[in-house]
């Protein structure tokens, strides 16, 4: 006897067996136990979420002799002929192949006619957003005044293609996605009944990659079985089945990337390549995970938001306290323009190595998430260093006397360096900033703390660059804010004047030295010097 794959083996027969579409199955039952069926139908909803299953389990429900709780009892005559496919009462038609008027003639001309035996003709119309115009009207009266022995049920994955005119005339069913969970239940229930043995986190795996189908779920782990047939169902060999990585790869990558390692990025994707990894999966589930990380990141309950054991939601957390939003922000918009372009590649990996490569490289792109990617870099390199070392150009200023001749050769500075105090805050800049929210941050990321050169008095100045800024400019609890950031973070208590550029006439005015060093470095690796003498 030749194999029946599992999705048809364990079609559901009766309405218990429908797994995650309980609102539509308790209506369908209700109305067949209270005799208030209706004369038209219309179930939409994603591939393999049950359509046609429900569709077939209502045929034979309406037609069986003795209905059980409104399910069919599968033991009459009526409910074994329809379920065989023998039935003259249950008509099927592909309106993908079957689309045009005349087809739709022969279904008016047909119902005409009463069921030889039974009580319904069903006719159930697959993929009827395909159906032409014409053959949208020709059906309209009939859908609207059918005989009382005949039932439409419509079954679609296009809803919006439907004239409102069928709309109108149906009850419509909206099929949901089936939750993870519930998949994988069904796929351990199933392959108890087969005699396979399995991993709970491989069937789980399995269970996310039918994304939401519960058909392309049982398809997905009939090829797992074949490929292993006899043998324990292990997570790693549905990944290596499936093409697909594991994530603890990600999170090796992810580390290379933020360390700017290009040569182990590249190096890491090339194993998976040899171990015969799918491009595509890969970058679509490391998409996935980056995703994972921002809500980590965003969400106050994100356990809610990601479905993920409670030992991976520990490492999410962990991971996502190396990287900011602003960062993943950039990665995922790398990503998503990559799955976009991989789709119909021939150089799958030359564009997924160019990715890499951007993800290290953030000075590649001009945009604004690439620049603050930039920034972030180089704060690490001068974390990973003395603070005294990066900021020597200070220090020239501050002692004039034991630089020797190395002022001469700098630009003219303010009369006066700014004040010690500023100094330490405006080396916490980036910091401060980040304990600020909404409107305010933003401004405050692109705004510049200064001094007066001339009176070198401790007033930070903040200097709005956006027009947008001059909301703040005179709003005491912006100030109060700031002050109370800074004094938390520094430990020190200053004076604020917040100012727009270009709209203010104070001219002495000078940028602290802090975050010219930071300018003067973004574009280039940090260059350490020694010995003070040695700047020029």
């Amino acid at each position: 006897m030749s194999y029946t794959a599992l999705y048809r083996k364990f079609r559901p027969d009766n309405f218990d067996d429908v797994k995650g579409q309980d609102h539509i199955v308790t209506t369908l039952t209700n109305q067949i136990k209270a005799n208030r069926i209706g004369h038209a139908y219309l179930f939409c909803g994603t591939r393999g979420t049950g359509k046609t299953t429900v569709a077939k389990i209502l045929a034979k429900a309406v037609n069986c002799q003795h209905p059980v709780n409104g399910s069919p009892c599968n033991e009459c005559e009526m409910c074994k002929a329809i379920q065989a496919g023998t039935s003259m009462n249950v008509i099927e038609i592909d309106a993908a192949s079957n689309n045009g008027v005349d087809n739709i003639r022969e279904i008016r001309e047909e119902v005409a006619y009463r069921p030889t035996e039974g009580n319904y003709k069903v006719y159930i119309i697959d993929e009827v957003h395909m159906l032409s115009t014409g053959a949208f009207n020709a059906l309209l009266k009939t859908l609207e005044e059918p005989p009382s022995y005949v039932i439409f049920i419509l079954a679609t994955t296009e809803a919006h293609k439907i004239p409102i005119t069928i709309l109108s005339r149906c009850q419509r069913y909206d099929f949901h996605r089936i939750s993870i969970d519930t998949i994988a239940d069904r796929l351990s229930e199933l392959l108890k009944i087969e005699g396979v043995e399995a991993e709970e986190k491989a069937v789980r795996y399995v269970a996310k990659a039918g994304d939401g189908s519960m058909r392309d779920a049982l398809s997905l782990l009939d090829q797992c079985i074949a490929f292993y047939l006899g043998q324990t169902l292990t997570y790693d060999k549905v990944l290596d089945v499936l093409g697909a990585v594991d994530t603890e790869v990600f999170s090796q990558l992810l580390r290379k990337v933020l360390k700017g390692d290009v040569t182990g990025a590249v190096r890491t994707l090339e194993e998976l390549i040899v171990g015969g990894r799918e491009l595509g999966q890969f970058v679509g589930d490391f998409t996935w995970y980056m995703r994972n990380l921002l809500l980590v990141k965003t969400s106050e309950n994100p356990e809610e938001a990601i479905d993920v054991s409670s030992e991976n939601m520990k490492l999410l957390r962990e991971e996502s306290e190396m990287v900011d939003v602003e960062t993943l922000m950039r990665y995922i918009r790398i990503f998503s323009d990559l799955s976009n372009q991989i789709r119909y590649s021939t150089q799958k990996r030359v564009l997924v190595e160019i990715a890499l490569i951007k993800l290290c490289r953030p000075a590649m792109e001009t945009s604004l998430d690439s620049v603050l990617d930039r920034v972030r870099v180089l704060e690490q390199r001068m974390e990973e260093r003395p603070v005294q070392q990066v900021i020597v150009q200070q220090g020239t200023i501050q002692n004039p006397d034991t630089s020797g001749g190395a002022e001469t050769a700098e630009p003219p500075k303010p009369q006066k360096a700014a004040p010690e105090d500023l100094q330490k805050i405006v080396a916490s800049w980036k910091a401060i900033v980040g304990q600020t929210t909404g409107v305010f941050k933003q401004m405050l990321q692109k705004a510049i703390p200064k001094y007066n050169g001339e009176t070198g008095e401790p007033v930070l100045y903040v200097e709005f660059q956006d027009f947008l800024g001059k909301a703040y400019v005179d709003n005491p609890e912006a100030k109060q804010e700031l002050m109370d950031i800074i004094a938390a973070q520094t430990g020190k208590t200053v004076n604020i004047e917040m100012l727009v550029a270009k709209e203010h006439h104070l001219a002495n005015l000078a940028q602290v030295t802090v975050d010219q060093a930071i300018r003067d470095n973004i574009h280039m690796d940090v260059v350490i010097e020694e010995e003070p003498g040695n700047i020029d």
